[in-house]
């Protein structure tokens, strides 16, 4: 060094370290300014910052959960008023401080929006664009969004709509798929009290709490679980109880006073199990210990009065409730952890099935409104059968699902109580809106013609059983009375004709039920043929030719309309839903592909684009 030092003449040394005293100083506050932007040094600006972090990510957990699955119940069964402002604009940090604003790189500025000239909100300002909060915009444009996770990465979700459009897999056809009904799941609708133990299909409460049999939703209970038979894998099956089958090992457990044994029954030429056990006993026995599926399946013929219960493990702390099927006509009833379903006295053999998640549900949720209460308590393990009384029980199974039950249920349903007019009487009040006269109980629907046609014309296809074809063609009646005389037809500027899915007065129009009505129509026609299908090809291609020449009258440019009160009452237009808004599309998609015109395919494109903000030219 001395060596060096010696041959550098020292005006270049003392340059040399000029220039190391100032790189030294420049590093030094480069990494000064680092540490500054990552921890600021006054406290107050770091809880400022934590206080702003903390709040976005409660707004996103707040979005996230207000919008699962991205699909918001619609507006009239919400019971939640929409929250005002869940995202208010946190105060603007260190505004006017430029310091503080250096150091968070914040280039934004509060200010005051004006709505209207009617109120005032908080925005953001960064530069010539302004930032309006999403929980304004989402109330005050009816849009949906959420922020969304994806690997830790955040992202905003934004949806002009919360419904989505079916797509059509492949041209319809009068024995397949009923439009995108393998998706409903009709027994689990907070508006449906119970199946019902006797009849086995759904009693509604949608406009009354005490439970009343609604054709609309007992063939929609039918079609979609043809539907999914249709679509979903065959279910598997655990046989428990099939006295025929001598390989089986007895398992039953009779206490002292109960008897259950092997006997021949010659009305079924086959073996099955006698059963007797007093009321106040505990009941003969037999251990199922299913853990995996839940729908069970008897045949049982009773003797005298009596029950079968089903003993469940359930998610609530591993308790026992006990699901109670007895031979009476009580709807159902709930008391400690015991359920009962009356089944009807069953003196002759019949099948009982019996969906155990639903009926451990709508029985611990029975209430005295409308909405069956929600509970999450489910089953974990069917552990017993209990018998009790005299009588005759055979083939006890459990399966992952019995779809074909459920649709001849609904089938059958429809057949035993058609009324000599070729109706389903409807036997409740409704009251569709201001300016139309209540419904008395005992009309007709449209829609029910058209959705019990549907699943009567599947049932015969499959059975070929006369009853059903029968019960098809005899609903095609109301369809040509007037709605005042106590008929569905309806008559639009006295040149087309509607079947009106509510016959009121004056008419309404309502598009998805009518549209229903006529695919109830196009079954028909095309199952029955000439000549029997002749009345019901007339009532359609009529119905076609209105339908073609009244669907502009339901387009808003932004969206569909519900029906034409607004044209008949002269007051505001009833916007559809967005579900009614793809209801309306899906089934235009159907008819498309059963009826060569272009029109159908024009709106269900327009129409989709109006689901991402599309609307139609403005002058």
């Amino acid at each position: 060094m001395r060596c060096l030092a010696a041959r550098v003449n020292y005006k270049t040394l003392i340059i040399i370290c000029a220039i190391f005293t100032l790189v030294t100083v420049l590093l030094w506050n480069k990494c000064s300014s680092d540490t500054a932007n990552r921890f600021p040094r006054d406290q107050s600006l770091l809880d400022n910052r934590l206080w702003r972090e903390g709040l976005e990510k409660r707004t996103a957990a707040s979005e996230s959960n207000s919008h699962a699955n991205n699909l918001p119940a619609p507006k009239q069964q919400s019971e939640e008023a929409s929250p005002q402002e869940q995202q208010k604009a946190p105060p603007v940090v260190g505004v006017g401080n430029s310091n503080v604003n250096k150091v968070l790189g914040i280039k934004y500025e509060e200010i005051d929006c004006l709505i209207n000239d009617e109120n005032t909100i908080k925005g953001r300002r960064e530069g010539n664009e302004v930032y309006l909060p999403f929980s304004w915009a989402e109330k005050y444009f009816e849009v949906y969004g959420k922020i969304a996770q994806y690997d830790g990465y955040e992202r905003f979700e934004f949806s002009h709509s919360y419904s989505r459009v079916y797509a059509q897999r492949e041209p319809y056809h009068r024995d397949g798929v009923f439009m995108s009904f393998e998706g409903y799941n009709v027994e689990v609708r907070d508006r449906v009290k119970c199946i019902s133990g006797v009849e086995g299909v759904p009693l509604s409460t949608q406009w009354g709490p005490q439970g009343y049999f609604y054709p609309i939703q007992i063939a929609q209970y039918g079609l979609s679980h043809y539907s999914k038979n249709l679509t979903e894998k065959p279910p598997h099956i655990e046989v428990y109880e099939s006295a025929e089958d001598s390989r089986q090992q007895s398992g039953w457990t009779a206490p002292r006073g109960c008897t259950v044994s092997s006997v021949h029954d010659k009305t079924r030429s086959s073996t099955v199990k006698h059963f007797s056990a007093p009321e106040a006993s505990d009941g003969v026995w037999l251990p199922l210990g299913n853990t995996k599926d839940f729908i069970i399946s008897f045949d049982l013929r009773f003797v005298t009065n009596g029950s079968v219960s089903v003993v469940l493990e359930t998610t609530e702390k591993n308790q026992q409730f006990v699901i109670h099927y007895v031979s009476n006509t009580q709807l159902i009833a709930f008391k400690d952890r015991d359920i009962y379903y009356g089944i009807g006295a069953r003196t002759s053999w019949s099948t009982v099935t019996r969906d155990l998640v639903t009926d451990l549900k709508k029985g611990v949720g029975l209430s005295n409104t409308k909405a069956v209460k929600q509970t999450k308590i489910t089953p974990k393990r069917v552990v017993k059968i209990v018998l009790k009384g005299k009588g005759f029980i055979d083939n006890i199974t459990i399966s992952t699902t019995a779809h074909m039950a459920a649709f001849f249920a609904a089938s059958d349903w429809l057949v035993r109580n058609q009324d000599d007019q070729g109706g389903w009487p409807i036997m409740v009040t409704r009251k569709l809106g201001e300016g139309f006269k209540s419904l008395d109980p005992g009309w007709y629907s449209a829609m029910a013609q058209g959705q019990a046609m549907s699943t009567l014309v599947r049932a015969y296809l499959l059975t070929k059983d006369p009853v059903y074809l029968s019960a098809a063609l005899k609903a095609t009646a109301p369809y040509k009375r007037p709605s005042g005389q106590h008929g569905v037809k309806a008559v639009f500027m006295n040149k087309y004709d509607w079947y009106e899915e509510y016959p009121t007065t004056p008419s309404s129009f309502v598009l998805n039920g009518f549209i229903y009505s006529l695919i109830g129509l196009y079954d028909l026609k095309e199952t029955a043929g000439e000549p029997l299908g002749r009345e019901a090809q007339v009532l359609y291609s009529r119905g076609l030719e209105s339908l073609k020449a009244m669907l502009p009258l339901y387009d808003t440019g932004s969206g569909t309309i519900y029906d034409l009160r607004h044209f008949i009452l002269g007051t505001a237009p009833n916007l559809a839903r967005w579900d009614y808004h793809t209801t309306h599309i899906n089934q235009l998609q159907l008819l498309g592909t059963v009826e060569d015109s272009p029109v159908f395919k024009d709106f269900v494109k327009r129409w989709k684009s109006y689901m991402k903000g599309g609307r139609a030219k403005h002058n």
